[in-house]
């Protein structure tokens, strides 16, 4: 079937996301989408939310970084082969930060991270950067408080929401308007795993091993009390200086949407150098450009204070403890299994997500070998670059 237009087709069974089939003049490259193709996409990603352009694995990284870039015409032009830069900058590496071992970057564009699980060849596809690789999964054993034990995972087949989040630096960088995610190497969709919602709902949702699960930043709004509504529209969230360093010694809770508060994290005197000037200050809720909706947007590990402006224009402020039980009791209604798109990866999946409408988390637990004749490596490009401006919220 030949396409002369770029063509949208929202999702069945899913509360959001779209399909997007590319044009033939593309040659398979959304890279090369015109200005009238790319607009459409640009539009469908707002209102959609999530889109997912199939059979991408060959998709170079350059292309994956200029179609990313595209998306945010604030940012500036490429000054030689680099261009904006990683959207989460450099640091985070930095051997404190809960990020460090999260892949590596593609030595000829670094702006794509290269993730997943497992060790790949030098001549390996996906692996651009002719040596043999070691990636690591994140697994929620290494970050949340109380882990599931041995038996729940492998006997009960069961898993977490890893981290609930916003890809963005949160100090000195501006978030992100799209991250675009690339499945090249993938584990079988045949093997599912089972989240259980640890407090009294009841709530379980089964999923493909590894899948991403998405939830709308419009919903968790539009679900909201009046009272909420009105809370979250006048209050700014205030981020930690050096924030996934700062919450480094400390572990989230079990639904992956905040952290426990136990005094563990470092004190800001023990993080590297900061400034006052970086520390990220936001708005609680977004405004999304093509649909105006309101997006609640905030990420619960990394918040430091919760700042609210008051009818009489006095200023209520929560610090860490009373914050981040806030933004639960905020955030948890939108992960409810009816709220939550996870998508199950098919090699050559190519997500766009607007990364300033979504919460996203990664899911899954897998073996690093081939073990009983199934290979549960997984490798993915990804990439989202920092903005030039904060999201604002118009009201």
């Amino acid at each position: 079937m030949h396409s002369t237009s770029l063509s949208i087709t929202p999702l069945t069974g899913t509360p959001f996301g779209a399909k997007v089939t590319l044009p033939d003049y593309a040659n398979n490259d959304p890279a090369n989408l015109n200005e009238e193709d790319f607009q459409k996409l640009f539009e469908g990603v707002h209102e959609n939310l999530v889109v997912v352009i199939p059979n991408q694995a060959e998709l170079l990284p350059k292309s994956q970084y200029l179609l990313t870039k595209r998306f945010d015409p604030t940012l500036p032009e490429p000054k030689g082969d680099t261009g904006a830069g990683y959207g989460h900058g450099k640091e985070f590496r930095h051997d404190k930060s809960v990020l460090k071992k999260d892949g590596c970057s593609v030595k000829s564009q670094p702006q794509v991270q290269i993730l997943g699980q497992g060790k790949f060849a030098a001549d390996e596809p996906g692996n651009e950067n002719g040596e043999e690789i070691s990636l690591t999964h994140p697994s929620h054993t290494s970050f949340h408080h109380s882990p599931l034990t041995e038996d729940q995972i492998k006997k009960e087949g069961r898993t977490r929401f890893y981290r609930w989040h916003i890809d963005s630096a949160l100090y000195d960088l501006s978030p992100p308007v799209v991250t675009t995610l690339l499945g090249i190497k993938v584990p079988p969709t045949t093997q599912t795993q089972t989240i259980v919602y640890e407090d009294d709902t009841g709530d379980k949702l089964e999923l493909t091993q590894g899948a991403t699960c998405f939830t709308s930043g419009q919903r968790a709004f539009e679900i909201l009390s009046d009272e909420d509504k009105e809370f979250a529209l006048n209050t700014t969230v205030e981020y930690a200086p050096h924030p996934y360093i700062f919450i480094s010694p400390a572990g989230a809770t079990s639904d992956g949407l905040t952290m426990v508060s136990e005094g563990k994290e470092f004190k800001f005197e023990e993080l590297p150098e900061w400034e006052e000037s970086k520390v990220k200050k936001l708005p609680m809720v977004w405004t999304n450009p093509v649909t105006k909706k309101h997006h609640l947007q905030l990420h619960g590990c990394c918040l430091h204070r919760l700042h609210t402006k008051n009818a009489d224009g006095s200023v209520t402020t929560l610090e860490l403890k009373e914050s981040r039980e806030r933004a639960h009791q905020l955030m948890r209604p939108a992960i409810a299994p009816k709220n939550v798109l996870a998508h199950s990866w098919t090699e050559g999946d190519l997500v766009i997500f607007y990364n300033r409408g979504v919460w996203h988390s990664v899911t899954g637990e897998f073996k690093a070998i081939k073990t009983d004749g199934a290979d549960e490596r997984r490798l993915m490009h990804q990439c989202n670059i920092a903005s030039s401006v904060d999201p604002t919220t118009i009201k």
